[in-house]
């Protein structure tokens, strides 16, 4: 195997990885208002934070990739 060749499931880890980590930073950011009785948020924009966490991790993903091209990182 070429010293370039990654292997997929590195990759697809790594970006779940930065987006779960982008995701869970971003879920106790702008709750707004908070149902007393639970305790939950009453729009907790879910969708939006899911996009936002993809738009954090795919920078942080291609640093990642652009480190292992440049044989920075050794897989």
């Amino acid at each position: 195997m070429s010293a370039l060749a990654v292997h997929w499931a590195v990759l697809i880890s790594a970006f779940g990885i930065f987006w779960f980590l982008a995701f869970f930073s971003l879920l106790s950011v702008g709750l707004g208002e908070v149902d007393a009785e639970t305790g939950a948020p009453g729009n907790p924009r879910l969708a939006r934070k899911a996009l936002w966490a993809a738009a954090i991790a795919t920078p942080l993903w291609l640093a990642f990739y652009g480190l292992i091209l440049a044989r920075v990182l050794e897989l």
